[in-house]
């Protein structure tokens, strides 16, 4: 997310997961008309119409949708997820492209939350 225009604390990214990227695909090319690449194994870059948040489909065995959230500081805002009831499922974590974490909220569902 170097040199993102993504305001802190809006959303910057969703990613759509499911055991087949295949009928995902052809789902979201086909509904809404979302150019989807392939990268690699179990992910695909999703392009959305003109200035709306871009996303991904990614290979995981459950279905699940995420939103991620571009924070200005990772650090401040894992540990105010704990102390305000969610958890910690995926701590600090640079994949060389993005630093980000992700956090369950007290109903379990998950956030992503990405560096700025």
């Amino acid at each position: 997310m170097a040199g993102s225009t993504h305001t802190p604390n809006g959303i910057g990214h969703f990613d759509v997961a499911g055991p087949d990227i295949a009928p995902l695909q052809h789902f979201y090319e086909t509904v809404f008309g979302w150019e989807v690449v392939v990268r690699g194994p179990g992910y695909a870059q999703v392009h959305t119409p003109g200035a709306a948040v871009d996303g991904a489909l990614v290979e995981a065995p459950e279905a699940a949708l995420t939103v991620g959230i571009v924070v200005a500081d990772l650090d401040r805002v894992l540990d105010a997820a704990v102390r305000s009831g969610g958890a910690v499922v995926m701590p600090k974590t640079d994949n060389g492209f993005v630093v980000k974490g992700q956090v369950a909220d007290p109903a379990g569902n998950r956030v992503t939350l990405i560096q700025a």
